[in-house]
């Protein structure tokens, strides 16, 4: 079909307050607002600010009152320990009835905050639903993660109550959260009053007497009694949850997200971005620790009448490369959202798509959306030719929670451009500007801004900090929104995501984008993934340093192949990009949710002070990098 996207977003250009009015008309509020956007309120503005309603409720409530009680709401799925389970629109409320009660029970209270340190379980998203419902905030902190780390996050949201479980469970290990978590307790200056654990079978967690409390004896017999509570009215601009994005030395940085503007637009994303009906199934296969997992695992879906499923597993492994194609076929999930790393790493160990022969999953899926890093064009047109399906790149960030720029499925899709992640959304003005502010013209790189206000959805504000928000976000370029990242706008207006600003390296005076060059080394056809990063030269400044990662089941020496990138880099790029250093390695360093972690990699090879991150998979992988550029003389 014809895309309307050019219709909609002009529509939006020319009465930003019209079109945002309409799109509130999706959400039931308790007061509808009057006003929506007043422009001096808090930092840069507030939308809905005499609105009033409840997150909770128009996830669960209005559903199971509209005839969706018996339809499948949240899908739970993990691999790891065998268990499946699907919870109705009314299982699921009543699950979030029986947590709010016992969190009233503890004296939880409208702007209290609760922090939430569970694995992926579908009593994480239970746990966070009943905080919106009693209008506590919630803050959810990515489980295992370290104790150091978890303190500082318990300090700044300073928390009644902690929801956690006795452990995670990875496809070879079992993880232990209490001890970590007793350990930030103690750290910590601000000390929570209860702590709530679900015990599972894998590991049983030590209680401490007066302070923890088992989830499956408080919440199994409120839900016996059929305990319900009437969800609290929120104002539009009161905090539904803070997420810290950074700051593992120093005061954190939480991102706050509101209740009303939150509702509004991820419920508009549903159906005009990513062309999801309700009744139908969305699986975004990232956890809820991260802010793809709070808005398109917990909220979205659930605002739009959808199913949406959580997944205890990984896309490799458990038990092996056609994970995600089981799920697929097995809940007839319509659309999957993943970061691109997922698919690097199942197209590294299933390179010819073997296991995806086993399952049909054209029956159900008819899109698939990648995020959280840039797609690069030679694993799009993989999972392109394998899946048979559009796959649509998207651009956003933990402090806007939806998608900056993608291709509106919706609004019927555009022309897909590899390595762009499409166009604007309504909403976003973006613009490409020089170190001056400046706007640039098209095809030139820049800095990537975002004109004021931003839409419904985004951060209005950091936890605490509103200086520090113009600070980190509005100072820099004024009037706009720095997003940090660099890239370009071509002639249609397609917009290249090249690369934080931190990425972009300076050789002999001439800026290059890291991006760019790690598309000529994934185009190699020996390469699952790689990473370019920019190393100190006394002479040129920086030069670039490339990491590879090779295929499953490559014989050719890995010299060879190091040969053929610098060749490769120096044909396609040229020799100002003075690449003459490639390095294969086993694998690179992520975080948990995928992100390749090129900052700290730049500081071992600069010979800078370095930490180990706190987010890091697998702190093992540092040493094998520190012994590759050592190897190489780096």
């Amino acid at each position: 079909m014809a895309s309307r996207y050019n219709e909609v977003y002009q529509s939006w250009k020319s009465d930003p307050l019209a079109f945002w009015a309409e799109a509130a008309k999706e959400i039931d509020w308790i007061t509808p607002p009057k006003t929506i956007f007043d422009p001096q309120a808090g930092v840069y503005g507030r939308w809905f600010p005499d609105g009033t309603l409840n997150t909770c409720y128009n996830a669960l409530d209005r559903h199971v009152n509209n005839g969706r009680a018996d339809q499948a709401a949240l899908i739970f799925d993990s691999p790891v320990t065998g268990i499946k389970r699907i919870y109705t629109y009314a299982q699921l409320l009543a699950e979030v009835n029986a947590v709010a009660a016992v969190l009233k029970d503890f004296g939880v209270v409208r702007g209290d905050r609760v922090l939430v340190y569970m694995p992926m379980i579908a009593e994480a998203v239970i746990g966070v639903l009943a905080c919106a419902r009693i209008g506590a905030i919630h803050s959810v902190v990515f489980g295992g993660f370290a104790s150091k780390e978890l303190a500082t996050r318990i300090n700044d949201s300073e928390p009644k109550v902690i929801l956690t479980a006795s452990a995670g469970i990875e496809p070879n290990r079992v993880v232990k959260y209490k001890p970590l978590l007793d350990e930030a307790i103690n750290l910590a200056a601000v000390k929570p009053e209860k702590v709530l654990l679900l015990q599972r079978p894998q590991e049983q967690a030590t209680m401490i007497p007066g302070r923890d409390f088992d989830w499956g004896d408080l919440v199994v017999a409120a839900l016996a009694e059929r305990r319900t509570v009437e969800p609290e009215e929120m104002k539009a601009t009161d905090p539904l949850y803070i997420l810290y994005t950074s700051g593992t030395t120093g005061i954190p940085k939480g991102v706050v997200r509101d209740n009303g503007g939150h509702a509004v637009a991820l419920k508009w994303t549903m159906k005009n971005l990513y062309g999801i009906e309700p009744g139908e199934v969305f699986w975004a296969a990232s956890d809820v620790g991260w802010v793809v997992g709070h808005s398109y695992i917990i909220y979205a879906q659930l605002l739009h009448g959808a199913t949406t499923v959580v997944y205890e597993g990984k896309p490799i492994g458990t038990p092996d490369a056609g994970a995600f194609w089981r799920m697929i076929e097995e809940y007839h999930i319509s659309a999957l959202f993943t970061a691109p790393t997922a698919f690097r790493a199942v197209r590294k160990e299933d390179p010819n798509a073997e296991f995806l022969k086993k399952y049909n999953v054209g029956k159900s899926l008819r899109t698939l959306f990648l995020a959280g890093e840039r797609a690069d064009p030679d694993t799009v047109a993989w999972a392109e030719k394998v899946l048979g399906v559009p796959v649509i790149d998207h651009w956003w960030q933990t402090e806007t929670g939806w998608a900056i720029a993608g291709n509106p499925v919706g609004l019927g899709a555009l022309p897909v451009k590899h390595g762009s992640p499409t166009v604007a959304m309504p909403g976003y003005d973006i613009q490409i500007v020089d170190e001056a502010a400046h706007p640039v013209e098209a095809g030139k790189m820049g800095s990537i801004v975002i004109k004021l206000p931003l839409p419904p959805g985004n951060l209005p504000t950091l936890w605490k900090q509103d200086a520090r928000m113009t600070e980190s976000y509005l100072i820099d370029f004024p009037g706009f929104y720095k997003t940090a990242d660099a890239g370009f706008i071509d002639a249609d207006n397609y917009v290249y995501i090249m690369g934080r600003t931190d990425d972009i390296i300076n050789v002999a005076g001439h800026r290059l984008s890291t991006g760019g060059m790690e598309e000529v080394l994934a185009s190699h056809p020996d390469v699952a993934e790689c990473a370019v990063i920019g190393v100190k030269d006394e002479l040129k400044g920086e030069q670039p340093c490339g990491f590879i990662v090779l295929k499953s089941g490559v014989t050719r020496s890995p010299i060879d192949i190091e040969k053929d990138i610098v060749k490769l880099v120096r044909d396609k790029i040229g020799p100002v990009a003075a690449f003459k250093i490639a390095i294969c390695v086993a694998r690179l360093p992520k975080t948990r949710s995928g992100k390749i972690l090129r900052g700290t990699m730049k500081k071992i090879a600069d010979h800078d002070p370095w930490t180990m991150p706190a987010t890091i998979d697998d702190p093992a992988i540092m040493e094998e990098i520190m012994a590759a550029l050592q190897h190489k003389g780096v």
